[in-house]
């Protein structure tokens, strides 16, 4: 029994995988309170499955792109959950999510600020690592074939002239499933994957000298 779950974007979402598929799953849309939602929403998901903690063989956590503090939200979760119970956390980045189980070649999109978008090309011998690019620069990573899967790809795929998919599921189950898949292989604790520097900087102000 693996729990995924994943708070990078505007939403809280959590799943829970056993025996070849999701018996449970959550999705909620939120700007912010993912912090205070996140646990109610795992012990929600275990409870319709009539599951408890102790239940869980790993955990599954998606590590961003995204956004900053949401991405922290839930990695942080991930690894409490995995010390305390003694099983893996496993991280997932948000673009293997999209593309899981799409048609290959595919290209992964998620909206980052000021006119950006987080890309990841899969399949066909033309992976490429991720990357945030400027949405006018997207058609560089076009080759014959790519089908485009993620936020706002209707309106991009109009707009380059390619085909597009929607994802096979949700954000949470998708993070699940590949936790699932993974689970055998020995895997370092999961970290945030940013791709982006954050935008805050630390304070340029230098407090008094103590003595």
């Amino acid at each position: 029994m693996i729990l995924g779950f994943d708070t990078s974007g505007p939403y809280c979402g959590t799943a829970l995988f056993h025996d070849g598929d999701v018996i449970a799953a959550h999705y909620e849309n939120m700007a912010k309170g993912q912090a205070e939602h996140l646990m109610p929403l795992i012990e929600r998901t275990l409870a319709d499955a009539d599951a408890v903690l102790d239940d869980l063989a790993a955990i599954g956590v998606g590590i961003g792109p995204g956004n900053f503090t949401g991405i922290r939200i839930s990695v942080s979760a991930a690894r409490g959950l995995a010390l305390a119970l003694g099983i893996p956390a496993i991280g997932v980045s948000l673009l293997d999510a999209l593309a899981y189980r799409a048609p290959r070649p595919i290209l992964a999109v998620l909206n980052a600020p000021r006119d950006h978008v987080y890309l990841q090309r899969f399949g066909d011998g033309a992976d490429r690592a991720p990357e945030l690019v400027a949405k006018a620069d997207i058609a560089e990573w076009l080759i014959p074939g790519i089908t485009l899967v993620g936020q706002d790809s209707p309106a991009l795929s109009r707009a380059l002239g390619i085909a597009h998919a929607p994802a096979a599921f949700a954000p949470a189950s998708a993070v699940a499933r590949l936790a699932a898949e993974r689970a055998h292989i020995v895997h370092p604790r999961p970290a945030p994957l940013y791709i982006k520097p954050a935008d805050a900087a630390p304070s340029r102000y230098r407090g008094p000298a103590i003595l």
